[in-house]
Order: structure tokens, then sequence, then C-alpha cells
């Protein structure tokens, strides 16, 4: 019982802090009503609409509207069903804010123009269905076709960014440059020409058993010499590129001549593009992966010295 205390709406603004305009304003909405009036008609509140008041302005603190507010004090929701409502709308914002954020950032560092700003927040902005559909059209473009389909669809899956549910501005900002990256036709035709000279035998060639990756070794050949400063067209490096020529052709059951040399010379200009190691480093940034190690250096080694040793 609260033996009849009543308090006028200064009284009322005075013990919960709200000004006298905000308790009007929630009184004539329904949220707090008055207990009576005075003889002249001013309002009186009952005791428990300081705590009502105190709740209503907890609850507009944390953002929510008063159609909500009102159905809480009214007890038609509980304070539990609409927090849970109200953490997930927050999440649903903070993923928004978080896109923005990303975007903003990147733009930041990059000056973009007008037209690659607009393109930076709309592929930020795509949903997970326009995501998954963006980065499988550019995949198809590098892997389609029955024989390259069977043969690189451990490749394909490898290739595919995953991006989190809540990701972190870093992984924001990898999406779209890698996105960027997947739009870009001259490295769509990169990497198709890449895969391609790669494939193996098509139906009706002549079959021939699997090969070891040819990137692999390169990697394992040049790696060492790169990391020890070698010249590739330092005498040096004659070991190295002989033993390269060597284990390739090989591999590939060529002669290891001057015609081998020069065909293991077009694959690796094929494959110096450094666009792919970064398509790489930023799909490991996406989807929480150990950085990759970067195969430019050494492919970019190994073009030098096969061109010098051509030359001569």
């Amino acid at each position: 019982m609260d033996g009849g205390t009543r308090y006028s709406i200064g009284e009322l603004a005075r013990r919960t802090g709200l000004t006298v305009k905000t308790i009007r304003f929630y009184s004539d909405r329904g949220i707090v009503e008055p207990a009576g009036r005075t003889p002249a008609g001013y309002r009186l509140y009952a005791p428990d609409a300081v705590a009502r008041l105190s709740l209503v302005r907890t609850l507009r603190e944390l953002g929510l509207g008063l159609p909500v507010i009102r159905q809480v004090v009214n007890q038609k929701l509980t304070l539990g069903e609409v927090a849970a409502e109200h953490a997930a709308a927050l999440d649903a914002q903070i993923s928004i804010l978080r896109l923005r954020r990303g975007v903003l950032t990147a733009a930041a560092q990059r000056e973009p123009t007008p037209e690659e700003m607009e393109l930076m927040h709309q592929l930020a902005t795509l949903s997970e269905a326009e995501r998954r559909r963006l980065i499988d059209d550019f995949l198809n473009s590098v892997f389609e076709g029955p024989h390259l389909r069977a043969h690189f669809g451990a490749a394909r899956r490898s290739m595919t960014p995953e991006l989190p549910d809540s990701p972190s501005d870093e992984q924001i900002r990898a999406w779209v440059e890698l996105a960027e990256l997947s739009l870009d036709p001259d490295f769509r035709a990169s990497l198709r020409r890449l895969t391609e000279d790669h494939a193996p035998a098509r139906p009706g060639d002549v079959p021939t058993p699997p090969r070891p990756d040819m990137f692999a070794m390169v990697r394992d050949l040049v790696g060492p010499a790169v990391a020890r400063g070698i010249s590739p067209d330092s005498p040096h490096a004659d070991p190295v590129v002989a033993a390269l020529t060597a284990r390739c052709a090989l591999a590939h059951g060529r002669p290891d001549d001057a015609e081998s040399h020069r065909w293991l010379l077009h694959r690796l200009e094929a494959a110096s593009d450094p666009r792919r190691d970064r398509y790489l480093r930023l799909l490991a940034l996406i989807n929480d992966w150990p950085a990759p190690e970067r195969l430019t250096p050494v492919i970019d080694w190994s073009v030098t010295a096969l061109r010098t040793r051509a030359a001569r």
C-alpha cells in the first residue's frame, strides 16, 4: 500500500532526475499514468511511478523504442524477452557498423575514386548468399570444364573464402580487396591459363601419371638459394638451376634440353603474378588460416635465372 502518498509532477521530476516535460510526454503516451488529479486538475502520481520512470529511462538509454517500453511497463513483455530481442538487434547493428568501419578504414588507406568507394561499399555489404554467388562465379571462370573440375576440386575448395558472422576489421578489409581481385578480368584470365597449363591430359589425349606439383619443386629447390641471397644470374646459381630443370624435366617426362628449359620458362612466366600470392594471403586472413608462404620471390628468381642462361 502506498498510504495515499501522491507526488506532483514537479516532485516526481526531482525524485527521478527527469524533466517535467519528459514526464508529461511519457504520461501522455500511457507509459506512466497519473493516479489522480488535484482539484485544479494537476496530475498526481503514486510512489511506484518513481521506479517505473527509472526503468523507462534505463530502457531508453539502451535504445528501446516507446512501443516496446510500454509493453514492458504494462507487463505484456518480460524484461528478459525484450533484452534478448534487443541484443539480437544490436548484434545486427554492430555487424553493419563494423562493415562500414572496415570500408572507411580501407578507403582511408587507398584514396579511392568515388566509383571505387561505391564498389567497396557494395562488396562489404553483400549478403552471405551474394558473396557466395560472386566467389562461385570467379571460381567457375578459373576451374570450369569437366577435365578441370574433376582434377582441381580440392584446389577450388581451398580458394573459397568464408567470411565469419562477426568478422574483424582486418577480415572485412581483406574481403573487400579479395572481392575486387576476383572481379578483375585479367586476374581471372591469368589464373585460368595457369590452371590449364597444369591440368592433366584431356579425354582422348595420351594419359600421363600424376606429376609432382611444379610450384612445390620450385619452392623446395630455389627457396634456399633465395634465402641465402644468391643472385639468379651468378655462377653460384648454376647448380640450383641445373637441379630445377632436371627435376621438372623428369617429372614431366621430357628430356633435359634447351627446348625443355624454354617450356619451363614459359610455364613459370605465366605463373609469375603477384596477385595470386595476394589472393592467397587475403584468403588466409578471411578464413583465419596461417599466412601462406609467398611463391612470387622463388618464381621470379627462377624466371630470371632461366632467361639469363637462355641468352648466353
